[in-house]
């Protein structure tokens, strides 16, 4: 099999997998207990804490909290939902953008039906947010600013180093929380946020797991959470024991900590030690990411490039992991499902919504047409793959549009 739905999730690490089985066989004392099955339980855990910031990009550990969530969705319900709680007496504004995904624009809908203002700025046909709109739209009752690091869909690099200099230019109350689990492991994370969430399964780690960053640094935005007040203080998203510092209680899930730790180190490694298996390193996904794009330019006729074109880490450029084409006049779910014949696995859009009718909400948003966007293809590329099965992939895909605009299939 083919796998390009990397966007989607990804296949873990064998080591991570044998991690993770040690961890339930022989390492399986609770972090809170005092003996010494617990303590060593308590300091992988610490462990995998000081491989996720390594992974975002810094080694500052004292700057950061690091809590350990079920994932990026729990993670960007906490720091969404924990900002307007804690900062709702300082303003009633919040601010995100079109294109967020599902997990962030649901939150938004529900604090819309509590009172809330939002705003949601629109993007250009290449998913830039128009950060004139959102100059204009932060004021001194903006208390919260939501904005993902790398679109999901077409991979575009947001420009969220801008954002906390905006909102301290404006006066804002608020925080800045960065949706950054497209980025994370990819890229270094923006240490302007205060609030980052990041996921274990988009880069080869366990699904359910997850973690949100908390910057220590942070001053004037903190509400009684019961934590040391110094920094992000939101309140605890799931109350109990106390765990993770008072934020989010429930007695950890130390399997799936010490797997999406295993994943960051070796995100953080990025290829450069063959002990951590030898995998693709950023630079040579970006090598296969333009493979692909040429590939596809050389043998199709009649596409358009929805992402960015260049790969790269700034603002305005692509995640070199991404690569979103519409395929004019045909159908990306017919063209998906040709390949899955061949053993290709693609993606016509985020896999959180792709069971949900309508169309893609970003694509929209860039100013496609309902015709444009049923003709889509998301490919997506991992540190598994292979230049060979670029060109494996090139040809099939090729093959499968010229097919469908033979047979006449568009209606």
């Amino acid at each position: 099999m083919i796998y390009l739905d990397n966007s989607a999730t990804t296949r873990q690490y064998d080591e991570v997998t044998a991690a993770m089985v040690r961890a339930m066989q022989e390492d399986y004392g609770n972090p809170s207990s005092l003996y010494q099955l617990g303590v060593d339980a308590e300091k992988a855990v610490k462990a995998a804490r000081r491989h996720v910031l390594e992974a975002a990009g810094w080694f500052a550990a004292s700057d950061w909290d690091v809590v350990f969530t079920s994932g990026g969705t729990e993670a960007d319900n906490m720091a969404i939902f924990g900002a307007a709680k804690a900062l709702r007496r300082q303003g009633n504004r919040i601010i995100t953008t079109a294109v967020e995904h599902p997990a962030v624009l649901e939150c938004m809908k529900q604090l819309e039906s509590e009172g809330f203002e939002v705003i949601r700025i629109g993007v250009d046909a290449q998913c830039n947010p128009d950060m004139k709109q959102l100059e204009e739209a932060i004021d001194g009752h903006t208390i919260l600013v939501s904005m993902m690091h790398v679109n999901n869909e077409v991979g575009t690099v947001m420009p969220v180093g801008k954002v906390k200099e905006i909102m301290r230019s404006k006066g804002a109350p608020g925080l800045f929380h960065c949706d950054a689990v497209q980025s994370f492991g990819k890229m270094p994370l923006p240490s302007e946020a205060d609030l980052i969430s990041v996921s274990g399964h988009k880069i080869h780690g366990p699904k359910g797991s997850g973690a949100l960053l908390m910057n220590r640094n942070t001053a004037g935005a903190s509400a009684g959470s019961g934590a040391s007040g110094k920094g992000v203080s939101i309140p605890a998203f799931i109350v109990g024991g106390g765990q993770e510092s008072g934020r989010r209680s429930g007695t950890e899930n130390v399997p799936a900590i010490i797997g999406l730790g295993c994943a960051a180190k070796i995100a953080a490694a990025d290829g450069a030690d063959d002990a951590d298996g030898g995998y693709l390193s950023m630079a040579e996904i970006a090598g296969m990411r333009q493979q692909l794009l040429d590939g596809l330019c050389s043998k199709i006729e009649d596409i358009e490039i929805n992402s960015p074109p260049a790969a790269g880490l700034a603002p305005g450029q692509c995640c070199p992991s991404v690569l979103n084409v519409n395929f004019k006049d045909t159908r990306g779910e017919v063209i998906l499902h040709t390949l899955e014949q061949e053993d290709i696995c693609v993606s016509t859009g985020s896999a959180c919504s792709s069971n949900k009718k309508g169309q893609s909400h970003v694509l929209e948003a860039m100013g496609q047409s309902s015709k444009d966007i049923e003709g889509a293809i998301r490919f997506s590329l991992g540190r598994l793959n292979s230049p060979d099965e670029v060109d494996v992939v090139v040809d099939a895909v090729a093959s499968a549009v010229k097919r469908f605009r033979r047979l006449g299939s568009f209606r």
